[in-house]
């Protein structure tokens, strides 16, 4: 009888942006777009395919993250980052892309709306 470990839940909550960065493996400097963030990793989309399990080099904003290839399909590939983002351009990206979407709909002109039903004002 065989038991399965399950799988750990992710530790950092993956966001949606989109940030165009330059990455460079060890033989070629290519442009790619961030597509999914978070403090442990991305996934980047175009142009950018290199081989799993070898390390490159994320640059965006002035400043250059390290990275470790965990997957690649035909166009894009996720990287595991092997220091957490803390701080720089691209943890400041993260940081605004969470705080975008607002949590309730905003209530614009709600107190300017007629309390009467349609165009004619029927009760």
């Amino acid at each position: 009888m065989t038991s399965i470990t399950p799988r750990n839940p992710r530790q950092h909550a993956r966001t949606a942006v989109s940030l165009d960065v330059v990455v460079n493996g060890v033989l070629n400097m290519v442009e790619g777009r961030i597509t999914d963030l978070s403090e442990g990793g991305a996934r980047i989309e175009g142009g950018v395919i290199l081989p799993v399990r070898s390390r490159c080099e994320i640059h965006y904003g002035g400043q250059t993250v390290y990275a470790i290839v965990m997957w690649t399909e035909v166009d894009r590939m996720g990287l595991r980052f092997p220091y957490e983002l803390v701080d720089g351009p691209l943890y400041n990206a993260l940081d605004r892309a969470r705080g975008t979407w607002p949590s309730e709909p905003a209530q614009v002109f709600r107190s300017m709306r007629p309390t009467t039903f349609g165009r004619r004002g029927l009760n």
